[in-house]
């Protein structure tokens, strides 16, 4: 049928040169029509498109018209030579066809093996960070010292934050493995808080729902992991009751601004914000990784840690 539509089609076209240039090149359009034929309709479409398209072109265009007797001596060659011309072109077009179908079955298959191997990759990664967390976590209960307890639940969040983000990918081709904020951020907002805060410190989100590259989703999480965790290390550290605020919003530019608050211990815990120390050199790679800059406000009624994305770089043209 496709071979059958190309060759009506062709008899169309060369019906209307025949207005311009009447019995001219009585086989030119053949050639196109057996190529595109053959191409996307098998060689079964493009033997039709020979046959039908070539008898035409004899029968109606050659001289003389409506009748495949021979006028010109030369005719009976110029014949024979166009059919086998176009069966040549069958052959080459097949052979074309077949070659393209098989690298593109071999590439869809090479696809699925590698989405295959990506699938158990992941499935490994998220299992060997939680046999880490696992480890971590029966090294605690071995040791109860309280300085390496807080170390290792700083420890264990952070390869679970890691964890985290790995579970919101997907494989498929099509997404650009971005990552859900809202349920990303509030999962670990949950596990975090019942980490490293005291029951009676509560916490409120405001999370808008966004999403965000990986690497940025993953510095994000990283950056409110070790926040969060501060706060259970500095401005709740003495077991007063209060409130941890965490908000992030999208920005009118389409950026985003992370903000968390507490109403801790404010002034009293100012060493968390040491330049040399850990916590410090942590949140400025984070606030880099994430390509944003951070702010750490402390005060007397708490402290106020940031992170906001740069605005994005105009594209020259």
């Amino acid at each position: 049928m496709f071979g059958l539509t190309c060759a009506l089609a062709m008899i169309g076209l060369r019906t209307l040169v025949d207005f311009i240039a009447p019995a001219a090149g009585p086989f030119a359009l053949v050639y196109p029509t057996v190529l595109i034929a053959t191409l996307f309709g098998h060689w079964r479409g493009g033997l039709v498109a020979l046959l039908v398209s070539f008898c035409w072109a004899w029968y109606f265009v050659l001289e003389a018209t409506s009748s495949f007797t021979f006028v010109v001596a030369t005719d009976p060659a110029r014949v024979a030579i166009n059919f086998a011309a176009c069966s040549i072109l069958i052959i080459l077009a097949e052979a074309f066809r077949r070659a393209v179908r098989s690298n593109a079955d071999r590439a869809e298959l090479e696809i699925a093996r590698r989405k295959l191997l990506m699938a158990d990759l992941e499935h490994r990664t998220k299992n060997n960070f939680a046999l880490v967390a696992s480890l971590l976590a029966i090294q605690k209960r071995q040791d109860t010292t309280p300085g390496i307890e807080a170390a290792l639940d700083l420890a264990i969040n952070r390869i679970h934050t890691f964890k985290d983000a790995y579970s919101n990918l997907t494989l498929d081709p099509d997404d650009d493995s971005d990552i859900d904020m809202a349920d990303y951020l509030s999962r670990l907002t949950t596990r975090v808080a019942k980490a490293s805060l005291h029951e009676n410190v509560r916490i409120d989100t405001d999370i808008a729902r966004m999403v965000l590259p990986r690497e940025k989703a993953v510095a994000i999480g990283l950056f409110t992991n070790e926040a969060l965790a501060n706060c259970g290390k500095y401005a709740f550290a003495d077991g007063r009751a209060g409130s941890v605020k965490l908000r992030f919003q999208q920005s009118d530019d389409d950026g985003w601004t992370l903000e968390i608050l507490d109403d801790g211990a404010g002034n009293a815990a100012k060493a968390s914000t040491d330049k040399s120390g850990l916590g410090s050199n942590l949140f400025t790679a984070f606030a880099m990784q994430a390509g944003a800059e951070h702010e750490i406000e402390i005060g007397e009624g708490g402290a106020r840690v940031a992170l906001k994305s740069r605005p994005a770089e105009p594209s020259v043209h």
